[in-house]
């Protein structure tokens, strides 16, 4: 009987070298928006960043745009909502699903998607899959893009870091009186 040998997928490998050697905040976005989309087979990938109150949109590949630049509150967006509630939304009908803001979906041709928070136990960070059909995707799509946001989150603290320590090593400013 012949042995048969799987090659596994080099995708997810060569995605999590380069956040490995990621050393900046905007390296850690290019990987996402460069790798992921092919690592879960989606139309479209969103990297969204949390800014205070805010999801803003950094980074996106898709076959057509989608928000890349926009902010939304975290309260008004199914990113927000993965991000303050530090778990998946898996949304296979947008129309069907109080967390999507549907008029920001109606611009689009995107009809599901899978949204996972990226960092714990305070996600900073959230990494969108979109489908321009209703889809559910299976729960082998879902651990991959969790997956790749534990490597993002890994990655995220590790170039964060330095910026924090030089920030703690700033003089304090003297007050304005």
């Amino acid at each position: 009987m012949a042995e048969t040998h799987f090659r596994p997928e080099p995708g997810p490998a060569l995605a999590i070298d380069s956040l490995e050697a990621a050393a900046s905040l905007e390296e850690v976005v290019s990987v996402l928006r460069r790798s992921a989309r092919a690592i879960v087979g989606s139309d479209g990938i969103a990297v969204i960043l949390r800014e205070g109150d805010s999801a803003y949109y950094a980074a996106e590949d898709a076959i057509e745009p989608l928000w890349r630049g926009r902010r939304f509150r975290l309260t008004e967006c199914v990113s927000g909502w993965a991000m303050l509630h530090g778990q998946a939304a898996i949304v296979p009908d947008i129309e069907d699903d109080p967390r999507v803001p549907v008029a920001a979906y109606r611009t689009t041709s995107m009809r599901s998607l899978v949204v996972v928070p990226i960092g714990a136990p305070v996600p900073v960070a959230a990494l969108g899959a979109y489908w321009c059909a209703s889809v559910i995707p299976d729960d082998a799509t879902v651990r991959r893009l969790e997956a790749l946001a534990r490597r993002a989150a890994a990655a995220l603290a590790r170039v964060r870091r330095p910026a924090e320590a030089a920030r703690s090593r700033e003089p304090a400013q003297p007050s304005g009186r």
